[in-house]
C-alpha cells in the first residue's frame, strides 16, 4: 500500500498565545511527551518499519565581497536519487542509486558521506554531522539528558486542516542552559496529541564545531503526516558556510543540501541484511550512470532556483537567532588578520610606491560589537595610511541594521569603479607604467547607518572629508608613469544616500545601485547622483550582459567626483580615462558564448575546466 501525503495540502493558521515562560508546566509537559514518543521509536503508533525515496540536490557555493551583499555564486552540483530505509527500533539504511554533477567553476570540493543523504529519526539522541568532523555528540533536546540541558518555552500555536480532522501543532523554543557549551538554539513543532515532532530548526552554539573553519549549520527537518498516523521525513534542509581559519578575508564557502522524500510504503516488511554495513552507499558508478534522469541536469537547476540561490535557511537561521546573541552562534575565531582584498595587503602605485599593508578584525564575545584596524606605509611617498571601523549590529538576519563609525586616512582612486582589480593594477604599474588609477588623498571621519531589507541595502552615512592632491613618486621597471591629475578639495561636511539590490537565479544575475552624495565648505555646496544597474545570463549556448550607467552632478563638484570613461573598463579604444564631466550615460551590451578548451588536471581532484 502506498500511502497518500498529507502535509502540503495543510494550511497553518497561527494562533496568538500568551508571553513567553521558560520552563512551564504546560511547555515540560509537552517536551517530555515528546521525549516519550522518541524513546519508544514509534511502536506504539504500530510503526514496524517503512521504505521510501529522496530527491535532491547538494551545492556548493561561494559568496565574495565585503559585507557578503551580492547572492552566492553556484560553483558545483550535485543531483542525487537514493532509496530509503528504516526498521525498528533505530536501524537505517540510504542508498544513492542516482547520482550526476556539474561544475561551473573548477573545484575540488569532497563532501563527507552524511551531506549525501537525509537525517533518519530527528539525529538520535546525539547530533553527528560531517560524519563527526564537524559537530560530534552534541545532546537532542528531545531527549532524556536534553530535559536537563535545555530551557523550553511555547512560543505559537498552528492549527492544521485535514478533510477528516484538525491537528493543533505547538512551537516551542529551545535554548540551552549553558551557551558555552556544545548544545543547539532553534524551535521545535510538536503534535500535541501525539508529541510527535512535525519540525525542527537549529544553529548549534558556537563550541559545538570541531572544525575551525565553519562559521554556522543551520538545518531545518521537516515532517509529513503519512497514513494519518506517522510524521515522517517529507523536506530537509542544511547549509553549512565556512571561511578561512585565521584571515578575515571576504570570501566564504557554501554546503546546501536540499531533499524531498516521498513514496513511502509502511510495514511493508524490510530484509534485517539490508542494514549491514555503512548507513550511507553508492551503487557502483556504472549503475549510477544508468539511472533514468526525467529532465536534463541544467533543466532541474533552473527548476530549483530558489533553493539553490534564495535559500529559506536565511529567514531559519535570522528567526534562531532572535533567540540567542549573534556571536554564541558563529564557530569563526574572534580576532583575525583581515584584508578585503589582497591588495591591501601589498600594492603598487605610482602616487605610493611599494606600499605594504596590515589589517586586524575583532568581535565581541555577543557578537554585536566588531571592529576593524589596518594600516599601510607607501615607501614612495614616504606617508603612512590607516584606519578604524567600529560597527554595532541592532539586529538579525536580512533585515538586521548596523551602525558604523570610521575615521582614517587613505588613497582614493577617483573612478566610481575600478577598471582592473588591484592586484592586476600593481602588477602593470610595476612592470610596465601603466597604472589604471587617479588618485587623492582623502582622510575622512563618517558615521554610517545600513539596513537590509531582503536583496536591498539601504545605507546612510555622512562626516568630515578632506582631499589633497598627489604628485608621482615612484617610477615603473619600465616605460613611463602618466601625471596624476590635481583632485584635492577643501575640507567640508559630507554625507550620501544608497540603495543597492543583488538578486540572482538559475542562469543569470542582477544588481543596481543608486547613490546621492553631496558636500558643503562655506558657502560651496555640491550634489551628485549616479545609477547603475544590470544583468548577466549564463551561455546556454548564449548569453548576455546589459549595464547601464547614469550620472548627473552640480557645477561645483570637485573633481575627484567627476565620472571618468575611456579605455580599459569602459570605451576600449580610446585613451584610458580621456573622458570626464558632470554628467554620463553609457549602455553596454556584450554577447557570451562557450569556447571549449583543453582541461588540465591541477592536483588529484581538481581541473582548471573545459
Amino acid at each position: 500500500m502506498v500511502p497518500t501525503r498529507l502535509l502540503p495540502a495543510l494550511w497553518l493558521f497561527p494562533l496568538a498565545l500568551s508571553a513567553q515562560e521558560w520552563n512551564s508546566e504546560a511547555s515540560l509537559a509537552l517536551v517530555s511527551r515528546a521525549v516519550d514518543l522518541r524513546m519508544s521509536v514509534r511502536q506504539e503508533l504500530g510503526l514496524r518499519d517503512f521504505q521510501a525515496r529522496a530527491h535532491g540536490f547538494v551545492l556548493f557555493l561561494g559568496q565574495f565581497g565585503e559585507g557578503f551583499r551580492s547572492p552566492p555564486r553556484l560553483i558545483k552540483s550535485d543531483q542525487l536519487e537514493l532509496r530509503i530505509f528504516w526498521s525498528a527500533p533505530d536501524r537505517s539504511k540510504q542508498i544513492i542509486i542516482g547520482r550526476r554533477d556539474r561544475r561551473d567553476l573548477p573545484t575540488d570540493i569532497a563532501y563527507h558521506r552524511d551531506h549525501l543523504g537525509i537525517v533518519q529519526n530527528n539525529f538520535g539522541d546525539r547530533i553527528r554531522l560531517g560524519e563527526g568532523d564537524e559537530v560530534r555528540d552534541v545532546p537532542h533536546p528531545l531527549s532524556e539528558a536534553g530535559l536537563e540541558l535545555y530551557d523550553f518555552a511555547i512560543n505559537d500555536s498552528l492549527s492544521i486542516r485535514l478533510p477528516s480532522r484538525e491537528i493543533r501543532v505547538i512551537e516551542v523554543l529551545v535554548r540551552p542552559r549553558d551557551f558555552n557549551a556544545p548544545r543547539v538554539v532553534g524551535r521545535v513543532f510538536l503534535d500535541v496529541d501525539q508529541g510527535a515532532v512535525v519540525r525542527f530548526m537549529f544553529n548549534f552554539t558556537r563550541s559545538s564545531y570541531l572544525d575551525g573553519t565553519i562559521e554556522d549549520i543551520t538545518l531545518s527537518l521537516d515532517n509529513g503526516l503519512w497514513d494519518g498516523r506517522y510524521w515522517l521525513p517529507r523536506r530537509q534542509e542544511i547549509e553549512i558556510r565556512r571561511r578561512t581559519r585565521w584571515l578575515d578575508f571576504p570570501a566564504r564557502g557554501i554546503i546546501r543540501g536540499r531533499w524531498e522524500i516521498d513514496g513511502y510504503r509502511i510495514n511493508q516488511g524490510v530484509d534485517p541484511l539490508l542494514f549491514r554495513g555503512p548507513e550511507i552507499l553508492s551503487v557502483p558508478r556504472a549503475v549510477l550512470d544508468t539511472f533514468p534522469w526525467a529532465a536534463p541536469l541544467e533543466d532541474e537547476l533552473e527548476g530549483a532556483a530558489e533553493p539553490v540561490l534564495q535559500s529559506d535557511l536565511e529567514r531559519t537561521r535570522a528567526a534562531i537567532m532572535s533567540e540567542a546573541l549573534p556571536g554564541v552562534l558563529n564557530g569563526l575565531r574572534r580576532s583575525r588578520v583581515a584584508t578585503a582584498s589582497i591588495s591591501q595587503l601589498v600594492h603598487f602605485n605610482r602616487v605610493e610606491g611599494f606600499t605594504p599593508g596590515f589589517g586586524w578584525s575583532f568581535t565581541t564575545g555577543s557578537g554585536r560589537w566588531a571592529g576593524r584596524v589596518n594600516a599601510a606605509f607607501g615607501f614612495g611617498d614616504d606617508r603612512p595610511k590607516g584606519g578604524l571601523v567600529v560597527s554595532r549590529r541592532l539586529g538579525q538576519g536580512k533585515g538586521g541594521a548596523e551602525i558604523e563609525l570610521e575615521v582614517g586616512r587613505l588613497v582614493r582612486d577617483a573612478g566610481d569603479t575600478r577598471p582592473v582589480s588591484g592586484l592586476i593594477n600593481s602588477i602593470l604599474a610595476q612592470e610596465a607604467g601603466d597604472d589604471y588609477g587617479d588618485y587623492a588623498l582623502v582622510t575622512r571621519a563618517l558615521a554610517r547607518f545600513r539596513r537590509r531589507f531582503g536583496n536591498v541595502t539601504a545605507v546612510l552615512e555622512g562626516g568630515y572629508v578632506d582631499a589633497d592632491s598627489l604628485s608621482v613618486e615612484a617610477d615603473p621597471a619600465r616605460g613611463e608613469f602618466r601625471a596624476n591629475p590635481p583632485l584635492g578639495h577643501e575640507p567640508m561636511a559630507a554625507g550620501e544616500i544608497s540603495l543597492g539590490y543583488a538578486g540572482a537565479g538559475a542562469g543569470y544575475r542582477t544588481a543596481a545601485g543608486l547613490s546621492v552624495r553631496g558636500g558643503a565648505s562655506g558657502e560651496r555646496g555640491y550634489g551628485r547622483v549616479r545609477f547603475e544597474g544590470g544583468i548577466e545570463t549564463e551561455p546556454k549556448p548564449v548569453g548576455f550582459a546589459v549595464r547601464l550607467v547614469a550620472g548627473w552632478a552640480s557645477r561645483r563638484m570637485p573633481a575627484v567626483e567627476s565620472f571618468v570613461m575611456g579605455g580599459r573598463g569602459t570605451m576600449v579604444g580610446e585613451r584610458f580615462r580621456s573622458i570626464g564631466g558632470r554628467r554620463i550615460l553609457r549602455l553596454t551590451w556584450e554577447s557570451r558564448f562557450r569556447v571549449p578548451v583543453p582541461e588540465i588536471p591541477v592536483g588529484s581532484f581538481a581541473t582548471t575546466g573545459g
